[in-house]
């Protein structure tokens, strides 16, 4: 998302927490990638993700209100150096720098360059002993934040785990995702950011996670729901089957007389305590042989039913 959050989200500056949220989740709805696999929907969640998470920062919008950072989080380039704002007309101190007689830009001076180079005066910005260069060991600034985009797959998400990322410098790095993790959530990694100048720590790292589609679970909250092959054997008889969680295969008790579309609950199967819900499908065997044939033309005559009445 490289332009601006709030038009990602349909909304202008003056938008509420409460809109913003709103936003989100109803583009979510329609253009989560589990609910909409159109290459176009997914951008729009994508942008749309990337853009909640940056204003539902309280520092974050700010800071992007104010033209601190831009659209991704990044900073942005002064515009204008110090030493052009000293030169420019009409300011009293434009030959010696003398930041420290103005109360406004004395402020701006001890943030980015230490009190102590305020009180070397011009010497400690670009006096002659300087040779015209400012003391670089006394400049102290905040590395730059770094944000990542990380595909995990749901097992992963649900159960959480550990992977290993490269940063832009090369290295390699372990990352743990808690338990539950959702799509769309950022994990801040402090310190993993742009490296900082002088005394200026190093930024953070901000990875905002896609979960994929699963072929066998969907996720809605922290229920999970599956749908679960039943053989007509099964459907007429009942019986215990194995079935798919997110923890490993547990024994399912099938009623007798089970249809397709009949759902089933596995308490606490699902994610962080949530349940797990089974959809049935009765499935027919590959080929009706002579048996089934024969048993079902005489079930027929005796217990024929028409379940079109019943719908």
């Amino acid at each position: 998302m490289a332009g601006d959050p709030y038009a990602a989200l349909g909304l202008t500056k003056s938008a509420t927490d409460a809109e913003i949220k709103k936003a989100y989740r109803k583009i979510a709805k329609t253009d989560h990638p589990d609910l909409n696999p159109d290459p176009k929907a997914v951008e729009r969640f994508k942008a749309a993700a990337a853009a909640y998470d940056l204003l539902k920062d309280p520092e974050q919008r700010r800071r992007f209100d104010a033209g601190e950072i831009d659209g991704q989080g990044q900073e942005r380039p002064q515009r204008r150096s110090y030493r052009e704002h000293a030169e420019a007309a009409g300011n009293p101190y434009a030959r010696d720098y003398g930041f420290s007689g103005d109360p406004d830009l004395s402020g701006v001076f001890d943030d980015l360059f230490g009190r102590g180079a305020r009180a070397r005066g011009a010497g400690g910005f670009g006096g002659a002993g300087a040779g015209g260069g400012f003391d670089q060991q006394a400049f102290h600034m905040r590395g730059q934040d770094l944000r990542f985009q990380l595909q995990i797959d749901l097992l992963t998400a649900a159960r959480g785990g550990k992977t290993r990322i490269t940063l832009p410098d090369g290295s390699d790095l372990e990352v743990t995702i808690p338990k539950g993790a959702e799509d769309g959530q950022t994990i801040r990694l402090r310190g993993k950011g742009g490296a900082g100048m002088g005394q200026g720590g190093a930024g953070d790292a901000y990875l905002t996670l896609t979960v994929l589609p699963d072929p066998t679970f969907r996720r809605e909250g922290d229920d999970i729901f599956i749908t679960l092959p039943i053989s007509i054997d099964e459907a007429v008889l009942g019986g215990k089957v194995p079935a798919p969680t997110i923890d490993g295969p547990v024994n399912l008790t099938i009623p007798p007389g089970a249809s397709t579309g009949r759902r089933l609950r596995l308490r606490g199967r699902g994610v962080n305590g949530g349940d797990q819900h089974v959809e049935l499908k009765v499935v027919m065997p590959p080929q009706v042989d002579d048996d089934l044939r024969a048993f079902m033309e005489n079930w027929r005559k005796t217990h024929a039913y028409d379940p079109r009445k019943e719908a």
